[in-house]
């Protein structure tokens, strides 16, 4: 009688253990998904402090995003009604309403993680641009962690975009 009672405490602790240990993410079956050109939807900050949430880009910025099988990550975000600039000032502002980078990706869990290696403000060059990921039919939709952003002058955001797979 005494093995089968320690049979079922084994079988109880390994299903509460099993249950404890959170799921791993499909983390190939998310690569596939994520490999492809994405076209842009849409770009929301969402300040730290406040919690208010704007579309400093527009409400139909334009961007394209390719994600590589060889582990190539390029994206390109500009803002919309963009004009070429005139003078330096506007020049500046040009700057501040794009955002473009590209470097090494991979897939930790639920998060698509990019070391920079060129970007269009130097301050992300070298850093880990990591953003939790999440499908919805054929939509990616990133999210990043709370991050001083480039544009805002090092303001704590959140940025939310949303990318649509391209069908051409």
């Amino acid at each position: 009688m005494m093995p089968h009672i320690q049979l079922t405490a084994l079988a109880i602790c390994a299903l509460l253990i099993a249950c404890a240990i959170p799921a791993r993410a499909d983390v190939a079956g998310d690569t596939s998904r994520i490999v492809g050109t994405w076209k842009l939807v849409s770009v929301v900050y969402q300040d730290v402090a406040t919690g208010e949430r704007s579309m400093p880009l527009g409400e139909h910025p334009v961007g394209y995003q390719l994600a590589t099988a060889a582990g190539r990550w390029i994206a390109i975000v500009n803002g919309e009604g963009r004009t070429p600039p005139t003078n330096d000032a506007e020049r500046s502002k040009t700057l501040l309403s794009m955002i473009a980078y590209t470097g090494r990706w991979r897939v930790e869990g639920d998060k698509v993680v990019t070391r920079v290696e060129a970007a269009w403000q130097p301050a992300w060059v070298g850093t880990d641009q990591i953003r939790q990921f999440t499908f919805d039919g054929d939509k990616l939709i990133l999210a990043s962690p709370p991050q001083p952003h480039p544009n805002l002058l090092g303001k704590m955001v959140r940025l939310f975009v949303t990318w649509e797979r391209d069908p051409n």
